[in-house]
């Protein structure tokens, strides 16, 4: 049986935490930081945890991830 390949695109954005969750950057902060409020940008600093549905969909991307 031939080994699963991972989605390279995956493996650049999603990392997993010790508890099996994964961790990505904060969505909207690209550009058009004018139009966003103070409060939306100080709110998106850092990193999040995906929801569980999309945790589901981003594992079968990386079938080696621990």
């Amino acid at each position: 049986m031939p080994k699963m390949k991972t989605k390279s695109g995956a493996k650049k954005r999603f990392s997993l935490t010790a508890t099996g969750k994964i961790k990505t950057a904060q969505a909207g902060k690209r550009h058009g930081m004018i139009k966003r409020s103070t409060k939306f940008i100080r709110n998106a600093r850092g990193t999040t945890i995906l929801s569980e549905p999309d945790t589901k969909i981003v594992k079968k991307y990386m079938p080696y991830a621990r």
